[in-house]
């Protein structure tokens, strides 16, 4: 009879997550030990590369503040590509907090990285939970706006692809809240407005951004 572990490689061996144990084990294999490359600079060298290769784009653009800017930043062809949300989990699985117990943010942009975190790190024997925050109460079946598995009392890391001002990670952060959770750290994959770590702090809450505009080689948007 098959052993537990070989229960869970049989079932995470389906897609998308034979991807996702076929790359760590990779990596463990290049790094002596499982997940351990996303300790290191070359994670994050490989992320930026990634989002200057296909999620950055140059030109003119508005932004929805309705601001001029020269770059724009489509990061979900980043985080929803196969590649890039490896990445992604990696450089967040590194850098977040122990205590993290689950992972999710406003819907759309906090999705596709909320989802891979919790699925690499499956993979790796850390269980977190995964959810997203509607953009408005739902009005049947279950009702509110947190959609997923998030419990009263999960220390939670709240996600985004991309963030210039930081309104929608404190929104998600406040119906967190208002959920019986506890908000622990912010984490958008490119800060690129520069502000939202001050607007956090004005409520109690650290921001970690896996890269910067600066890390782009573009300087911060500022206030907006």
């Amino acid at each position: 009879m098959a052993t537990p572990s070989a229960w869970v490689d049989v079932v995470l061996a389906t897609p998308p997550f034979w991807f996702a144990i076929a790359t760590t084990r990779l990596m463990a294999s290049k790094c002596g030990t499982r997940g351990s490359v996303g300790s290191t600079p070359m994670t994050k060298a490989a992320l930026i590369d990634h989002l200057l290769a296909h999620s950055v784009k140059q030109g003119d653009f508005v932004l929805k503040s309705g601001k001029a800017t020269t770059w724009f930043i489509d990061a979900k062809q980043t985080t929803c590509s196969p590649d890039g949300m490896l990445l992604v989990a990696d450089a967040a699985l590194a850098a977040m907090p122990d205590e993290i117990t689950a992972v999710g943010g406003l819907t759309m942009g906090a999705d596709a990285m909320a989802f891979s975190i919790a699925a690499v790190a499956a993979t790796r024997g850390r269980q977190l939970r995964a959810f997203s925050v509607r953009k408005e109460v739902k009005d049947h079946g279950g009702g509110g706006r947190i959609a997923g598995a998030l419990e009263p009392g999960d220390k939670v890391l709240i996600t985004e692809d991309a963030v210039t001002r930081g309104v929608s990670m404190l929104e998600a952060a406040e119906v967190v809240r208002e959920a019986g959770a506890e908000p622990v750290l912010l984490m958008p994959v490119v800060d690129r407005g520069g502000t939202v770590t001050a607007m956090a702090a004005e409520q109690g809450l650290p921001v970690l951004a896996l890269v910067t505009a600066e890390d782009l080689g573009f300087p911060f948007e500022g206030p907006v």
